[in-house]
């Protein structure tokens, strides 16, 4: 059963006539040069300066042979320089390729490799973090090249709806990760009903908070740039911190937002003042759980849509009630997409039936990056629209029309997992860790732990009856994956259970205990109080038995939003504040502890006796 959008006029957008994004945020240098365009911290950079430094990479690019179609490497944090670089990189007719420069370098390589990268722009801070290949870097806060700021380089004879704009990897089922192919007219349509759907203008103040390699990143940086709105990099202090970003959002008044599922669903629990800038928060990546309280000041729109149909193919006001017990849909699709719902035959299901979800319309990309196989077993051709060459995507989602004509998603019919937003495909992982001269064969997939989140387990064969240690495998996986990939639990068994057919059987898999989970050596237990205390606090918050000294808070399975209440929960025992920032430089028991103990050192010192006896009172009761 198809679900269908239109605009509100019944007609549909003709991109073919429309500029592209490039040209759209052009446009805004020439009409507003003076308006803000990107805001990080105390750093302002104006729609002039904008045009006038993407232009000068544009130049150099073009200079190294980047025209259209052509994939440049894009490697960077979170930065002004994020969406100059990409903007660059768009104007010279190329193609750019996201890389998180958090990913090791064994990946970042193969993702190089694999889109054909000749260049790569990056910054100075995550220079030395590019591996050495067959690509040229252009640093682009210390390239030199500068053009006149009022001379603009036209993108009109290298950009055409059909050329690529982006490539994002992601987790892919063969064991390698795959590029997908984004074009500019792909991009143009949800940008166009982006701004169509929330009423976006250049009053507008949005927030970037995705990680570079996500593809939510692409939905929030080009609507409202080519809007002449204002783009607010969220401040890595208070990014994964609810209570700290709902006040940083007030303070630097967002009027609209993304965030990813599990830390919006902790935001719309907070309290907010009755009036507030921010009229609408939009979410997505994983299922959503929560329905927004009856008092919630701004509107709550849920989204979906796989990487491979440009970010977002359907999308819904999440309304503050519904049937008991029944999630929030996934609402209708957005302009020019078509879904439908079919059986193992590809026949439409009848309306409230459950099917695969199929994608077909403008959003659709062109496939994966030099992979025509793959390609072709998740593109096919669009045997419902009849239009000549559209295409359908093949999602491996599970979902059923609503009454309402919104639609419910059911879950994955695959064993592709989603944890915080990303898309893993477990043979990636089991690819990885077989090649580990102790793992005779191994097999991963993700369960809930006590709290709901998702968590990754690895089992494991091993050879000639070796028992690795977690910590080895952690370390051999990071060399190879990115952090978020790599278990946080590992369980050894004597053989991988197998049905009668000899396909993997996950219903005899044991549920990871603390009797069958492998542990490191026991030698390093806490020491201090300090470390004692914080062994428990992490034991309860990560739902694991035990935690060792120089055990590593994010390959136990924390990530930046569980760091935020782990701050909190310190705060409330020491009396002292650590940043995420902390937490990443020094993720051990060991490490917090000395962070914590010269926090303390640093406080008492600013004191006087009294405070201080009370401060080392309160601590000795730890």
């Amino acid at each position: 059963m198809p679900a269908n959008s239109l605009n509100p006029d019944g007609s549909l957008l003709d991109l073919r006539s429309e500029q592209c994004v490039p040209q759209l945020v052009q446009a805004q240098a020439t009409d507003v040069p003076s308006a803000v365009a990107l805001v990080c911290g105390n750093q302002r950079v104006n729609y002039r300066e904008l045009n006038a430094r993407a232009d000068a990479l544009s130049h150099r690019l073009r200079s190294l042979g980047v025209g259209p179609n052509v994939p440049v490497g894009l490697c960077m944090e979170r930065s002004v320089d994020l969406p100059i670089g990409a903007l660059g990189i768009l104007k010279a007719g190329g193609a750019y390729v996201p890389l998180d420069p958090s990913y090791p370098s064994q990946r970042l390589t193969l993702l190089l490799e694999d889109s054909g990268t000749s260049v790569v722009v990056t910054q100075s801070a995550v220079a030395a973090r590019i591996p050495v290949g067959k690509w040229q870097t252009i640093v682009l806060d210390e390239d030199k090249q500068e053009g006149p700021l009022d001379s603009a380089l036209s993108p009109d004879g290298v950009i055409r709806p059909e050329n690529l704009a982006y490539v994002i990897f992601t987790s892919g089922s063969t064991g390698r990760p795959k590029g997908v192919k984004i074009s500019h007219g792909n991009l143009l349509n949800l940008v166009r009903w982006h701004q169509r759907a929330f009423s976006v203008t250049a009053t507008d103040r949005a927030t970037l908070q995705s990680s570079p390699g996500f593809d939510a990143a692409v939905w929030e940086i080009w609507p409202y740039l080519a809007s002449g709105a204002s783009l607010y990099l969220v401040d890595e202090t208070v990014r994964a911190s609810p209570d700290a970003l709902r006040d940083w959002i007030l303070s630097c008044g967002i009027t609209i937002s993304f965030l990813p599922t599990v830390l919006a669903e902790k935001m719309i629990a907070l309290k907010w003042p009755e009036k507030t800038p921010l009229r609408t928060l939009l979410t997505g990546a994983e299922t959503l759980r929560r329905r927004p309280p009856e008092d919630l000041p701004f509107a709550l729109v849920n989204n979906y849509g796989p990487t491979e149909c440009t970010v977002v193919a359907t999308s819904g006001k999440v309304s503050p009630t519904g049937l008991q017990d029944e999630l929030p849909s996934i609402g209708a699709p957005i302009d020019n997409i078509t879904v439908y719902i079919v059986d193992e035959n590809m026949q439409p299901v009848p309306s409230g039936t459950a099917g695969e979800l199929l994608i077909g319309g403008r959003g659709v990309g062109q496939g994966y990056i030099n992979s025509p196989e793959r390609t072709a077993n998740s593109f096919l051709p669009d045997s419902f629209s009849g239009g000549q060459g559209a295409r359908l995507y093949r999602t491996g989602d599970s979902g059923r029309l609503l009454p309402d004509g919104q639609i419910a998603y059911l879950g994955r019919l695959d064993d592709q997992i989603k944890i915080r937003g990303h898309r893993i495909e477990p043979n990636e992982i089991v690819t990885a860790l077989d090649q580990h001269p102790h793992i005779e064969t191994s097999f991963a997939c993700s369960y809930p732990d006590d709290s709901g989140n998702q968590r990754l387990v690895a089992y494991i064969v091993t050879a000639k009856n070796l028992s690795p240690k977690p910590g080895e495998l952690r370390d051999f996986l990071s060399t190879k994956l990115p952090s978020y990939m790599v278990p946080s639990t590992f369980v050894q068994l004597t053989h991988l259970p197998r049905s009668v057919n000899g396909k993997m059987d996950r219903s005899a898999l044991p549920r990871p205990s603390a009797e069958n989970t492998l542990r490191d050596d026991l030698g390093d237990s806490p020491q201090s109080p300090i470390e004692k205390h914080l062994a428990v606090l992490l034991s309860g918050l990560l739902a694991v038995p035990c935690v060792g000294r120089e055990d590593n808070f994010f390959t136990l399975g924390g990530h930046s939003l569980m760091a935020a209440q782990l701050i909190a929960k310190i705060r409330e025992s020491f009396g002292v504040e650590l940043t995420l920032r902390n937490l990443f430089e020094q993720p051990t028991v060991r490490g917090m502890s000395d962070q914590i103990e010269q926090l303390i050192h640093a406080r008492l010192a600013a004191m006087s006796e009294d405070e201080a006896q009370q401060l080392l009172a309160s601590s000795e009761g730890i």
